[in-house]
């Protein structure tokens, strides 16, 4: 016979009440700190993390406010003893109901006589139940019909396992309480033998884990969900990835265009994302040749990130190169753009600026559409080139953008950028300092690198300085550079 199962072993001793009471200081010292912890959790439904975060120090509340209650009940005793089999014709008083917030009725006791056929509840057995404490319990052979259908058939084999072949109980089943409501029980019980080893009663411990298991499966979800949203993020940013690297110009070095003989353009570019954002977004750059020996130069921002933008860049791009092949002008190519971004079926925002460079005479003509222009070195100096009207693609329809012409010389540089390359607040923010002198600022920061430039041999020497300079820089959006310098 199994040690546990022995009739006449000697009665475990209770701990002292000064031990019991030593953790359940420590249990509600740690759950105070659990509980600071979910507070400071993100309260944004949209943030995954921050679900979890809240979702397992919920769990974690759940199961510190179980031991508390047990430990309590422990020290203090049951509000109810089991009633005695001889004791069953004395009359049966209710127990009193628990205060708000206790949870001492999530766990009660109970013992069924089998030679007597009589059966003993503790009152937090009758309240886990739902029953009248006045009502006389029930009989092994009627338990099961509190239970879920789906259940009774686990709960029937662990009761006849414990009787019949000494086996301890230990499992959960669903009831339905007398209200309709339908509650998570876990039962632990053991047989109790005579001295022939017989089974006279079986003795078991029912306790309440509805709201620690619907804890638990909110734990489950939020994590399969927060799984399922970062293989998207994954899958997505992988996809723009590979999107950007098809669409934008495959070269990362200097590029020299043949067609324009001595007069070639030397070109490099670099991109720079976001330190914010895992997602790639919508910025652009291009140098292509033209069928008839010009070169198109352009760099835009699509606001936004992930695929969505960046396949829309990939559409602004493609519509810019192939109508620019087909010989339109800056201006006229951008309104085209904005009519093209205003009929898509979801609404978005970009800025450009195009520049056609005409290597004959050394002309560039370029159009803008709310973005920064083109900065413009020569002989150790810099300056931004004036800019024609032009609003943000998709802003408004019908949109009439200006064009502007400038002479280039040999030796002179030309800068294109997105508005991220230079963060505004390179410093403490001035109150008094407007938009517009915050975003002049910025820009002097690259046109104070023209005495650099002056000493760079190429293109790609330049880019190098501005990557050396801003590449470091925490930065909020995804930025591009690209740098034209007109050869002899």
């Amino acid at each position: 016979m199994p040690p546990h199962l022995s009739a006449d072993r000697p009665a475990a001793q209770p701990p002292s009440r000064g031990t019991v009471d030593a953790l359940i200081s420590q249990t509600r010292a740690l759950r105070g700190e659990v509980d600071a912890v979910r507070r400071e959790a993100p309260a944004d439904e949209e943030d995954a993390q921050g679900r979890w975060q809240r979702a397992l120090c919920n769990l974690a509340l759940h199961q510190l406010n179980d031991l508390d209650a047990h430990l309590a009940q422990l020290r203090d005793g049951p509000t109810e003893l089991p009633v005695p089999p001889e004791a069953t014709a004395a009359p049966r008083t209710a127990p009193a109901a628990p205060p708000h917030g206790s949870l001492l009725s999530r766990v009660g006791s109970a013992e069924w006589n089998l030679l007597t056929d009589e059966a003993s509840w503790s009152g937090e057995f009758y309240q886990i139940l739902g029953r009248d404490a006045a009502a006389p319990p029930l009989t092994l052979d009627e338990l099961p019909s509190l239970v879920l259908d789906e259940d009774r058939t686990m709960l029937t084999a662990m009761v006849t396992d414990c009787l019949i072949d000494a086996k301890p109980i230990d499992g959960e089943f669903r009831i339905v309480r007398p209200d309709g409501g339908v509650r998570t029980v876990h039962i632990m019980g053991e047989p109790v033998l005579d001295a022939d080893g017989s089974t006279a009663s079986m003795w078991a411990v029912l306790r309440d884990v509805s709201e620690l298991r619907r804890s638990q499966r909110t734990v489950g979800e939020t994590r399969e969900s927060l799984q399922r949203q970062r293989h998207v993020a994954r899958t997505e940013h992988r996809l723009a990835v590979e999107l950007q690297e098809a669409v934008l110009p495959p070269w990362r070095g200097s590029l020299r265009f043949p067609r324009t003989g001595p007069r070639a353009l030397d070109v490099a570019a670099h991109y720079l994302p976001s330190s914010s954002s895992a997602l790639i977004g919508g910025n652009w750059y291009d140098a292509l040749e033209l069928p008839d020996g010009e070169t198109l130069l352009s760099v835009g921002d699509l606001t936004g990130h992930g695929v969505t933008v960046t396949s829309g860049m990939a559409m602004l791009l493609g519509a810019l190169r192939g109508m620019s092949v087909a010989g339109t002008q800056p201006g006229q190519l951008l309104s085209w753009l904005n009519q093209l971004l205003d009929a898509t079926v979801q609404p978005a925002l970009g800025s450009a600026v195009c520049c056609r460079y005409v290597p004959a005479t050394r002309t560039l003509s370029w159009a803008q559409a709310g973005h920064p222009a083109p900065l413009l070195y020569r002989d150790g100096t810099g300056r931004a080139l004036s800019a024609p009207d032009g609003v943000l693609l998709g802003a408004t329809s019908g949109a009439v953008y200006g064009q502007a012409e400038e002479s280039l010389r040999v030796g002179d540089l030309l800068l294109l950028h997105t508005e991220g390359l230079v963060p505004r607040r390179t410093a403490a923010p001035d109150p008094e300092e407007t938009g517009s002198q915050e975003g002049a600022r910025a820009v002097q920061r690259l046109l104070d690198l023209a005495p650099r430039f002056g000493e760079a041999r190429t293109a790609q020497d330049c880019i190098r300085m501005v990557v050396e300079e801003f590449g470091g820089t925490e930065r909020e959006d995804d930025a591009c550079v690209l740098i034209a310098r007109i050869g002899s």
